[in-house]
C-alpha cells in the first residue's frame, strides 16, 4: 500500500487503522455515504478488475462503487481471486460527529455467501491441508450449506482424486508448507500431484498453532456444541483436526461471527469410495469437457436436475462414487420405480420444479444474511410438501419410495405462520419495506394507516396551495438529504406568499417549507421509522421460527435432492432408452450394445422431437473379466472410434457404480475400486514435463496403484517417443498388467503398435480387438464397429488422405511404407517424383453412410 500522506483527515485516519488490522492482500471497501470508496493500492487494483474510473483527492488514488451495486463489483473481484473486506458505519451518521465503522464481514472466494456471487448448481467449498510422515490430512467445508468433511490418509494419492473432483474455490494451508512439501517422505509423484492441485487455486497462509490437533478438538467441539466426537465417529486425536479447526477459525475470521450453520462432521473414507486420480477426471471429461466447459462433460449429460440443491448433490455422488454395493442397488432400483410410473413423475418432476435452495437459504439466515425473498423460498417449498408426498404415496405402499417419503417433514404450523404473516410479493431488502402482510399485525396496520393518511395529506396541501398562491406548477418533493419542500420555480417567485420560509436555492428556482409541512414531516418520519422497525421485529420473529426448524428444514431438504437426482435419472432413462445395470462383487464387466453417454446426445438428429434419442452412434459390446478376458488390446485406424469405445466402458461403469441406469441394452458391472485412464496427449511445460513425460507419469500411476478391482484404460502408451522405445515401453507395460498367473485389473488397450496383437499368443488373459473400417476404391470408412481379431494394418495413409493432406504427400507416402514394409535396407529409398496429375477427391463420410455400411 503507498505511503500515508503526512497530514490526514479524521476519517482517512479512521480508514488507515481499519486497514492496518487486515492482511496486505484484502482490498478494503470503506462505506462513505451511499458509496463504498477505496483507496491507493487498493483502489489501483479494483479499477482494473471492476472497469472503474481511477481518481485522485488531493495525491490520494480513489475508486468509488454505490452501494447499492455492490454486489456486483464484489463478484468480480472474487473472480479474480481477491478477498475484500466490508467496513460499514456502526451507528447513525449526526452532523458535526465522525461516525463510527468497523470491519462487518470479509469475503474470499471460499467464504463468501450472497446467492449471486455462488454457482447454484455447485458445491463451494473451503479446505484445509497439511502433509506429515504419516500422510495427507484434510477438512473441507461448504459454508454456504454447512457440509463439513475430514479425512485423513497414509497415502496422499488416495485423497487428490476427491479433492480434485471437489475443486475447492480456496485451500489453507500452514505457511511455508508449499516449499516444504518438497522434501517430504513421500513418493515424489504423490508430491508433485499435491503441487499441481495447490498451485491454481487460491491458497490463504496461516501460522502452524491453527493447525494443531489438540486446538483443532477444542475448536471444532465448540462450534459443534458438543463434549467430544464420539458421536461422530472420530478420535479426539484424529489428524484432520488441525485441518477442520483452521477452516473454522478462517470462516469465523471473515464472517466477524461464528458460522451458526455447521451441525455435524462426517469422515470421508477413500476405502468407501470408487476413486477417479485428477487424469482420468480429466481424460473422461467427467465436470468439464476439453473445452473448460460445463458442456460436453459427463455430468452435463446426465443432470436432469430441477433444483439447485438436487444438481450439488449429483456432483457429489459423481466426486466420491460409492462401493456400498446395498447403496448402488437402491439408488437403482428407485430409478426404476419412477421410470415406470411416467404419470406420478412426471407430477412429481413438476412439484420439484418449484422447490428453493433450502440449505443455501438456511445458510444465509443463519450466518445474518437475511432478506425477506428468503423467508420466500421456505414458504413456497413447504407449500409443495404435501403435493409432493401424496405423490410419492401414489406409488404403492410397498414401494422403496415410501422411505423417502417418510423422511419429508410439512412443518404446517411454520408454513401456516409464513403464509400469513409474508405479502405475496416480496422485496430483497429489508429496508424497503411492505414485505409484512396486511391483517397479520394490527400495530403495524395502524402505523401504516398513519402513513397513508400523512401522504394524502401532502397530496391536499399540494391542491390546496396551488389554489392559493395561483402557482399551477407548485409541487412538494421529497429528497432523503433535504425531507420535504415545496418547490417554486424562478417564473413565479412573484407569487410567493409572506408565509413561505425559503431553504434553498436551485438552478430552476427556490425551495421552501412552512410550519405546518415540518410538523407533518416529523409526523410521516415518525410513522415509517416506527412501521420499518416494527415490520423488522415481526420480520426477525419469522427468522427464528425458521431456525427453530433448522434440523427439520435440512433434512427434508436433503430428501427433495435426492429425490429430484433420481427423478432426473428416470426421464433420462427414458429419453435415451438406458438400461438397468446389474451389480455384484464378481469380477465381470459386461456391455451389451454400449453407448457413449455423451458423444450420443451429441449425435443426437435435432429434427427428432422430444422424446427418446434418436443417434446415428453405433453400440458395441464389451467383456472383460479378472480371472478370464482381462486384458482388450483394440488395434485399428485413427479415428476409427477406439477411444471413444475404451472411454464410454469407462463411463458406463463409472455411471452404474453411482446408481445411474446405463447406455446400453444390458449391463453387468463387478464392482470396481479404481478407474483409471491414459489417454490422449498433452504436456506440462510450466513444470518441465515434455508430452512423453506426462505420459509417463501418468502411466507409472496406474501400474503402482492398480489392483485387480480396478478398471483401466489405456490409449497409444509409448507413442511420444520412438517407435521401438515406444513399442518396448508398450509392451512391458501389458506384461505387467498380466503379470500375476490368475487374475489382474480390467484393462482396454487401445494401440496403434499391430506388433503387440502377437502377445495374445503368450497371454492367456490378454484378447484382441479391432475396430473394423470398409475399404472402397482405396478409400476407407469408418464403421466404428468393434469385432474380435487383430486389425490387419493402420490405414494411416488413408486417414492423412481424408484430413486433406497434399496428394503429392500421399502418394510419396505410399512408395516410402511399400519399401519400408519389405523390410528391404538394401535398397536405397527413392527420391519423390513428380506425380501425374489427378483430380483432388474428397470424401465425406456422414452418420447415414456409416449406417449403411454397417448393413454391409
Amino acid at each position: 500500500m503507498s505511503s500515508a500522506p503526512e497530514k490526514l483527515t479524521p476519517m482517512m485516519q479512521q480508514y488507515f487503522e481499519v486497514k492496518r488490522g487486515l492482511p496486505k492482500d484484502i482490498i478494503l471497501m470503506f462505506r462513505l455515504g451511499d458509496f463504498y470508496e477505496m483507496f491507493h493500492d487498493d483502489a489501483a487494483t479494483a479499477s482494473k478488475i471492476c472497469g472503474l474510473t481511477l481518481t485522485k483527492r488531493g495525491e490520494t488514488p480513489m475508486a468509488g462503487i454505490p452501494h447499492h451495486a455492490a454486489d456486483n463489483y464484489i463478484t468480480k473481484l472474487l473472480a479474480a481471486g481477491k478477498k475484500i473486506a466490508i467496513c460499514d458505519q456502526a451507528e447513525p451518521a449526526k452532523a458535526g460527529k465522525l461516525v463510527r465503522r468497523a470491519v462487518t464481514r470479509i469475503l474470499s472466494p471460499g467464504t463468501t455467501l450472497a446467492a449471486n456471487q455462488l454457482d447454484a448448481q455447485r458445491n463451494h467449498y473451503l479446505c484445509a491441508l497439511t502433509l506429515d510422515k504419516a500422510g495427507l490430512h484434510a477438512a473441507w467445508l461448504d459454508l454456504s450449506t454447512g457440509e463439513f468433511r475430514v479425512a485423513t490418509d497414509a497415502r496422499p494419492e488416495n485423497l487428490l482424486p476427491v479433492l480434485t473432483a471437489l475443486d475447492p474455490a480456496e485451500l489453507i494451508l500452514i505457511e511455508g508448507d508449499l516449499e516444504r512439501w518438497k522434501t517430504a517422505p513421500h513418493d515424489q509423484s504423490a508430491i508433485h500431484a499435491l503441487h499441481a492441485f495447490c498451485e491454481p487455486r487460491l491458497c490463504t497462509d496461516l501460522p502452524g498453532y491453527h493447525f494443531e490437533t489438540a486446538e483443532g478438538l477444542r475448536t471444532v467441539t465448540t462450534i459443534l456444541g458438543v463434549l467430544n466426537l464420539q458421536g461422530f465417529g472420530l478420535a479426539h486425536d484424529h489428524p484432520a483436526l488441525g485441518p477442520a479447526g483452521a477452516l473454522v477459525h478462517y470462516a469465523t475470521e471473515n464472517l466477524c461471527a461464528k458460522p451458526e450453520n455447521l451441525r455435524s462432521l462426517q469422515e470421508y473414507r477413500s476405502a468407501r469410495t470408487l476413486l477417479l486420480d485428477p487424469a482420468t477426471l480429466r481424460n473422461l471429461e467427467i465436470f468439464q469437457s476439453s473445452r473448460g466447459t460445463r458442456d460436453g462433460s459427463l455430468l452435463s449429460a446426465i443432470n436432469r436436475t430441477g433444483t439447485a440443491a438436487g444438481a450439488r448433490l449429483l456432483e457429489r455422488w459423481l466426486a466420491a462414487p460409492t462401493l456400498d454395493l446395498a447403496e448402488i442397488q437402491r439408488r437403482s432400483a428407485l430409478v426404476g420405480e419412477l421410470l415406470a410410473d411416467p404419470l406420478h413423475l412426471g407430477e412429481l418432476r413438476e412439484w420439484l420444479d418449484n422447490v428453493r435452495d433450502i440449505p443455501r437459504i438456511l445458510g444465509r439466515l443463519q450466518n445474518r444474511l437475511r432478506n425477506p425473498r428468503e423467508l420466500g423460498g421456505i414458504r413456497d417449498t413447504l407449500s409443495q410438501l404435501p403435493a409432493i408426498r401424496a405423490t410419492l404415496s401414489a406409488f404403492g405402499p410397498n414401494s422403496q419410495l415410501s422411505s423417502l417419503n417418510s423422511q419429508l417433514e410439512e412443518l404446517p404450523s411454520l408454513l401456516q405462520l409464513l403464509t400469513s404473516a409474508l405479502a405475496d410479493a416480496l422485496p430483497n431488502d429489508l429496508a424497503d419495506g411492505n414485505y409484512i402482510r396486511a391483517g397479520h399485525c394490527p400495530e403495524l396496520d395502524r402505523l401504516r394507516s398513519l402513513t397513508t393518511d400523512n401522504k394524502t395529506w401532502l397530496s391536499d396541501l399540494e391542491r390546496g396551495e396551488q389554489e392559493r398562491t395561483g402557482i399551477r406548477s407548485l409541487k412538494i418533493k421529497f429528497t432523503n438529504n433535504f425531507g420535504y419542500y415545496i418547490e417554486i420555480t424562478k417564473a413565479n417567485l412573484h407569487l410567493v406568499p409572506p408565509d413561505y420560509i425559503r431553504r434553498q436555492t436551485t438552478v430552476n428556482g427556490e425551495r421552501y417549507v412552512t410550519e405546518d409541512l415540518r410538523t407533518k414531516e416529523k409526523e410521516i418520519f415518525h410513522a415509517e421509522e416506527n412501521a420499518l422497525a416494527r415490520e423488522q421485529a415481526l420480520f426477525a420473529a419469522l427468522v427464528a421460527a425458521v431456525l427453530d426448524e433448522s434440523i427439520a428444514l435440512a433434512r427434508t431438504a436433503d430428501t427433495l435432492a435426492e429425490l429430484d437426482v433420481l427423478a432426473g435419472w428416470s426421464v433420462l432413462a427414458r429419453e435415451w432408452d438406458y438400461c438397468q445395470p446389474v451389480l455384484d462383487e464378481g469380477d465381470t464387466l459386461e456391455i451389451i450394445e454400449g453407448r457413449h453417454p455423451v458423444v450420443e446426445q451429441m449425435l443426437k438428429d435435432p429434427a427428432v422431437a422430444a422424446g427418446r434419442g434418436t443417434t446415428s452412434f453405433v453400440p458395441n459390446d464389451t467383456l472383460l473379466s479378472s480371472t478370464d478376458a482381462q486384458l482388450a488390446l483394440i488395434t485399428g485406424p485413427n479415428m476409427a472410434g477406439k477411444s471413444t469405445y475404451i472411454r464410454q466402458v469407462a463411463l458406463i461403469t463409472l455411471l452404474a457404480q453411482v446408481g445411474c441406469w446405463t447406455p446400453a441394452k444390458t449391463c453387468r458391472v463387478g464392482l470396481v475400486d479404481r478407474i483409471f485412464s491414459r489417454v490422449g496427449a498433452s504436456d506440462d511445460l510450466a513444470r518441465g514435463n515434455s508430452t512423453f513425460m506426462v505420459e509417463m507419469n501418468e502411466t507409472a500411476n496406474i501400474l503402482n496403484n492398480a489392483t485387480d478391482r480396478s478398471l483401466i484404460i489405456l490409449d497409444e502408451i509409448g507413442r511420444g517417443t520412438s517407435t521401438y522405445d515406444g513399442l518396448s515401453i508398450a509392451w512391458a507395460v501389458v506384461e505387467h498388467l498380466h503379470r500375476d498367473p490368475e487374475r489382474g485389473p480390467r484393462t482396454l488397450f487401445a494401440t496403434h503398435y499391430q506388433e503387440l496383437t502377437q502377445l495374445e499368443k503368450h497371454l492367456a488373459r490378454l484378447r484382441n480387438f479391432s475396430v473394423a473400417v470398409k475399404e472402397w476404391n482405396d478409400e476407407i470408412v469408418f464403421v466404428r464397429r468393434v469385432i474380435p481379431g487383430a486389425a490387419d494394418r493402420s490405414y494411416g495413409i488413408q486417414v492423412a488422405r481424408l484430413a486433406g493432406l497434399p496428394i503429392t504427400v500421399i502418394d510419396r507416402a505410399k512408395v516410402i511404407l511399400q519399401k519400408l514394409e519389405s523390410d528391404d535396407t538394401s535398397v536405397e529409398l527413392p527420391s519423390a517424383a513428380t506425380p501425374k496429375a489427378r483430380p483432388k477427391k474428397k470424401i465425406t463420410v456422414t452418420p447415414e453412410d456409416n449406417a449403411q455400411l454397417n448393413l454391409l
